[in-house]
């Protein structure tokens, strides 16, 4: 099995469900303490690209942070590129977990996309 970059909050319980469905499946998890090493401007917008989502749904809409800076009404207003920037200021903005093996990129953690995503490739 590949080896996946975790960008994960290990006091996350969503986080430590993905990390060990992940390793379950067999899979090299290399954690990234999302918090204290957020993705580069340059790496978000990759990971954006790869994952097929917009940059709007890499936001944490249930986050302290998120709500604390009024997001949900600043963000229609704002460039793609002032929202990689906000996101790579603040890794509690970041919804996670974040997964990539450098080509595809999930966001968050549902098991049924895991299954789909990175379920047995052999």
């Amino acid at each position: 099995m590949s080896k996946l970059t975790v960008y994960e909050y290990s006091k996350c319980g969503t986080c430590r469900s993905a990390v060990k469905w992940l390793k379950e499946a067999g899979h090299e998890v290399e954690p990234v303490a999302l918090f204290e090493q957020p993705p580069s401007p340059e790496e978000l917008k990759k990971l954006i690209e790869r994952s097929g989502l917009g940059v709007r749904k890499f936001f944490n809409t249930s986050g302290e942070v998120y709500k604390e800076m009024g997001l949900k009404d600043k963000l229609p207003g704002m460039t793609e590129e002032e929202m990689i920037r906000l996101l790579s200021s603040n890794g509690r903005l970041i919804k996670r977990p974040v997964v990539t093996d450098g080509r595809t990129v999930t966001v968050g953690f549902k098991e049924e996309q895991y299954e789909q995503i990175w379920g047995d490739r052999t």
